[in-house]
C-alpha cells in the first residue's frame, strides 16, 4: 500500500494533456455510434417491421403465434385482438402481439414452396 502511494505521489505532473482528453471523447463518441449501429439500430428495425406486419394482416392469412399455434386469421377486431380459426369450426381469441413474424413467414414461405 505505502509503495502505491509513493508511486503516485512521486508521479510527474504533466500539464498538457489536453491531446488525451480529446481522444478520449471520441472514443467515447466512437463506442457509442458502435453501440447504436449493433444493438440499437437493428432492434428498432425489427420492431417496425413487425408492427407493419401485424397492421397488414386480414382475413385468410395463415399465421404462427408465438406459443406455436398454426391458424388462419378469421376476423381481425378493432380492440387489438384476432380470431382465428386452428381447426374447421374451432376459433380462438388472442392478440394481436402474440403473432411470430419469423414463424409465420417460414410457414409461408413452405406454403408457397410447395
Amino acid at each position: 500500500m505505502q509503495h502505491l502511494i509513493s508511486m503516485l505521489l512521486m508521479a510527474p505532473a504533466n500539464p498538457q494533456q489536453g491531446g488525451s482528453q480529446w481522444f478520449s471523447l471520441v472514443m467515447m463518441g466512437g463506442i457509442i455510434l458502435v453501440f447504436w449501429l449493433f444493438m440499437i439500430r437493428p432492434q428498432a428495425k425489427k420492431a417496425k417491421e413487425q408492427k407493419t406486419f401485424i397492421d397488414n394482416l386480414q382475413k385468410g392469412d395463415k399465421i404462427v403465434t408465438i406459443a406455436g399455434i398454426h391458424g388462419v386469421v378469421n376476423k381481425v377486431n378493432e380492440d387489438g385482438t384476432l380470431q382465428i380459426e386452428v381447426n374447421p369450426g374451432s376459433y380462438i381469441k388472442i392478440e394481436k402481439s402474440a403473432i411470430s413474424l419469423e414463424w409465420t413467414s417460414a410457414l409461408n414461405k413452405t406454403t408457397a414452396a410447395k
